[in-house]
């Protein structure tokens, strides 16, 4: 079998084993979130950070949720990582952006954190001081899932159906897992272009 088609049996493979109920549960809660007035923090580093600009889009423009990422912000990020370390990076963001338990964190992440072994730290940092103010908290994470999965309310794992493509995987199908969500009736707020189209 080509490289190609092995890759895109993995795709496929993954596909029919997402949890669909994981999804729905995070549906419910940012539905929830966006009920009474709170805000969408989305957090991910290399790849899941370039995700998390993505989903704020479409949170915003699709399903009406107002939402950030702290990585859109490359000069708070880098003074913050500069000034005071990488690990407290994006839970110094939420405290000036004010996190309260009316809104929700969602992390992007290939391993979700992993404080023993000091892996996205800054994760796992966030994440605690969003359960400490009462956040609701959701994941789209492959692997085990990590500290995200640990300690979230609702957390999507994507499965691993290779060891040698996890990173590749995860951060397509968060993708994947993020459009159906703003796509979902429960949150879907605005038509999308193309389909509003004749």
């Amino acid at each position: 079998m080509s490289f190609t088609r092995q890759y895109l049996s993995e795709t496929a493979a993954i596909t029919g084993q997402l949890d669909a109920d994981a999804i729905e549960r995070v549906v419910s809660l940012l539905r929830d979130t966006r009920a009474r007035g709170g805000r969408v923090f989305i957090l991910g580093v290399g790849g899941s950070a370039a995700n998390a600009s993505h989903a704020v889009n479409d949170f915003r423009k699709i399903a009406g949720i107002e939402a950030y990422a702290p990585t859109d912000n490359v000069a708070e990020l880098t003074a913050r990582t500069n000034d005071e370390g990488w690990s407290t990076v994006f839970e110094s963001w939420l405290k000036v952006s004010r996190l309260k338990s009316a809104d929700s964190v969602i992390v992007f992440s290939v391993g979700g954190g992993d404080l023993a072994r000091q892996i996205s730290p800054n994760l796992v940092e966030a994440l605690r001081y969003a359960k400490s103010v009462g956040a609701g908290i959701a994941g789209i994470v492959g692997r085990d899932g990590g500290f995200t999965a640990q300690i979230a309310d609702a957390c999507v794992i994507i499965p691993v159906v290779s060891p040698d493509r996890v990173t590749p995987h995860t951060e397509a199908f968060q993708a994947v897992v993020w459009h159906l969500i703003v796509s979902h009736p429960a949150l879907k707020a605005e038509q999308t272009k193309w389909e509003s189209m004749p």
